[in-house]
């Protein structure tokens, strides 16, 4: 039998992390309808972060020594990741999974925008057209001044303005600082959020179901960072970022069996509009790194 190659591996990995990202979210939104935010965030996190400790040790991974810069990125990181915690799940909490999800199809064309905003990297006339037409996707997606427009669809929109600062400013820190332990900052600086937002809130008696849906996010979450952390290191990038789409796929499946929920035209329609500018733009992301790499080994 001929075995696969690197490329379908970190397809495969890829698939299998939206997958249970998505499943994630699928359960959290389950137990949300029951429980208060600060509780079922706070109890994942705790889960959660002890699972990414125990994944650190396997992998061997040890405290950094951090220079400043990446000691206030890491900062940065993991207050953005609070941000994007607490209103993605909030939006979570009250939009359907596969609209929400669709907007975060955006995140390609939002962290190029802002690496040419902020970092002045170049982006060719190809990709700002991509970003524009993206945008016009989106807004099929949150539909402004129609009546399905509400307050959790700027919620949605919010999460992605996260998330994006997110990716933008890991881009920054030195490649020397392992991945694994920038994750794991952010997981315990959403659980200590939580906590405090818990306390604001009336937590409630849990039963058995309820335990099992938490322990159930917990681990498709742990899972779903797990397999990141593979993907990072198996298969071309250009090859293998493009599945991240599939968890679109995902959760239109989870959002229509579980839910019963199932996106108007115009929402399929933006979304993949959206799918088809982000697999554009990130394969001329591509194009340009292929031209200078040659550039610079022309240049030696």
């Amino acid at each position: 039998m001929q075995a696969i190659s690197e490329n379908t591996r970190g397809a495969l990995l890829m698939t299998l992390s939206m997958a249970a990202f998505t499943l994630n979210d699928t359960c959290f939104k389950l137990v949300g309808k029951t429980l208060p935010l600060g509780q079922v965030l706070f109890l994942r996190g705790v889960m959660a972060s002890l699972f990414l400790l125990m994944l650190a040790r396997f992998f061997g991974v040890r405290w950094p020594d951090l220079s400043r810069k990446d000691t206030v990125l890491i900062a940065v990181r993991s207050f953005a990741e609070v941000g994007a915690a607490f209103f993605l799940l909030t939006a979570l909490m009250n939009m359907p999974l596969a609209n929400l999800t669709a907007l975060l199809q955006m995140l390609p064309l939002t962290v190029t925008l802002g690496s040419a905003l902020f970092f002045r990297e170049a982006v060719g006339w190809r990709r700002w057209g991509a970003i524009v037409v993206g945008f016009c996707g989106m807004l099929l997606i949150v539909k402004p001044g129609a009546e399905g427009f509400n307050l959790f669809s700027v919620y949605g929109l919010i999460a992605v303005a996260f998330v994006t600062l997110r990716d933008l400013t890991v881009r920054r820190i030195s490649a020397s600082v392992p991945s694994l332990f920038v994750t794991i900052a952010a997981s315990v600086s959403v659980t200590i959020f939580a906590g405090i937002l818990g306390t604001q809130e009336d937590w409630l008696a849990m039963g058995g179901r309820e335990w099992a849906l938490i322990g159930a996010t917990a681990a498709f979450i742990c899972v779903g960072y797990f397999l990141s952390v593979l993907v990072m290191r198996v298969g071309e990038v250009s090859h293998v970022a493009p599945f991240r789409y599939t968890g679109l796929v995902w959760a239109l499946i989870l959002g229509f069996v579980v839910f019963g929920d199932w996106p108007g035209n115009l929402t399929l329609i933006g979304a993949a509009i959206i799918v088809a500018t982000g697999v554009f733009t990130m394969w001329r992301e591509a194009q340009v790194r292929r031209r200078l790499r040659k550039i610079q080994a022309a240049g030696l």
